[in-house]
C-alpha cells in the first residue's frame, strides 16, 4: 500500500507545476486503476500541500520581497516600494476570477465535469494553446504588467478549474498572449498559484476536519506529501528551464498524444 502512495506522490509532484493538468491526470488514473487511494480527497489535500511547500521554497525570495515592499509602501509611500506593492495587488486581481467561480461551482465541477472523455478533450485544447504560444517571447517585464493583463490572466486561470485544463499552462498562455516575457509569465503564473492553492487547501482542511482521518492512513499521507513536495521542487526547476528556452513544444506533443489516447480508449 505504501508503494501506491509513493507512486501517486510522484505523479502529483511532477504534474502539478508543468502544463499537463495534475487534476486531469488524477481523473485518468482513476479510470485506469480501481484503487481507493485514487478517490481519497484527503490524500489529494496532503499531496497538494507538499507541492505548495515546494513552490513556496522556490519562490521564497520573491515572496518575501513582495511582502516587504507591500507593507513598506503602505507605511512610507516611498517610490522604491511601489512596484512591489503594485505587483501584490495584481496577484490579488488575477486571483479573483478563479476564486469566485471556484467557490460557486466547486461541487458542480467535481460531480459533473470529472469525466475522463472531457479530460481528454481538455488536454487537446491545452495542446492547441501551448502550440500557439510556443514561439512567443514577449516584451513586458514584471513592472510592466497592467491591471487589464492581470484580469485577463486571471480569466485564463478560471478556465483551468475545468478538469484537464492545466492551471500553469492556462496562466502561461494568458501571460504570453498579454505580451509578458517568458520569465515574467512564468513568475506571475506561480505567484497566482500560491493564493489559489491556499484557498483550495483551506476548503480541503474543513472537509478533513469534518470527516476525520484514520490513524492508519497518516503514514501513507505524509509519505505521499513529502514525495510530492520533493518531485514538485525539481519538476518546477526543470520546467522553468524548458519554458525559458522556448521548448513548450514537448508539452504540446504530450498533451496531443495523451488526450487522443484518453478519448479513444477510456
Amino acid at each position: 500500500m505504501l508503494l501506491i502512495y509513493i507512486i501517486l506522490g510522484i505523479i502529483q509532484g511532477f504534474t502539478e507545476p508543468i502544463p499537463v493538468s495534475s487534476s486531469g491526470h488524477l481523473t485518468i488514473f482513476q479510470n485506469i486503476f480501481n484503487n481507493e487511494v485514487l478517490n481519497d480527497l484527503n490524500f489529494a489535500i496532503f499531496t497538494n500541500f507538499g507541492s505548495f511547500i515546494a513552490i513556496v521554497i522556490i519562490f521564497r525570495h520573491d515572496i518575501l520581497k513582495l511582502l516587504k515592499d507591500f507593507f513598506a509602501y503602505i507605511k512610507t509611500k516611498e517610490e522604491k516600494y511601489k512596484d512591489g506593492f503594485k505587483y501584490c495587488l495584481l496577484i490579488v486581481l488575477g486571483t479573483i476570477p478563479a476564486g469566485i467561480v471556484g467557490l460557486l461551482t466547486k461541487d458542480f465541477i467535481e460531480e459533473k465535469l470529472s469525466n475522463v472523455k472531457l479530460v481528454g478533450l481538455a488536454l487537446l485544447i491545452t495542446a492547441l494553446f501551448l502550440f500557439l504560444i510556443r514561439k512567443l517571447k514577449g516584451y513586458k517585464k514584471d513592472k510592466d504588467i497592467t491591471v487589464l493583463d492581470a484580469l485577463k490572466i486571471g480569466l485564463f486561470q478560471m478556465v483551468a478549474l475545468f478538469p484537464g485544463i492545466s492551471r500553469s499552462g492556462a496562466t502561461l498562455v494568458g501571460g504570453m498572449f498579454c505580451g509578458l516575457t517568458r520569465e515574467a509569465a512564468f513568475k506571475f503564473s506561480f505567484m497566482l498559484y500560491i493564493p489559489i492553492s491556499i484557498a483550495t487547501m483551506g476548503l480541503g482542511v474543513v472537509d478533513v476536519v469534518s470527516t476525520g482521518i484514520h490513524s492508519s492512513l497518516l503514514i501513507g499521507y505524509l509519505v505521499g506529501a513529502i514525495i510530492a513536495g520533493i518531485v514538485t521542487f525539481f519538476a518546477t526547476k526543470w520546467f522553468k528551464g524548458v519554458m525559458l528556452k522556448g521548448k513548450l513544444i514537448y508539452f504540446v506533443y504530450y498533451c496531443l498524444v495523451a488526450g487522443t489516447l484518453v478519448i479513444l480508449f477510456l
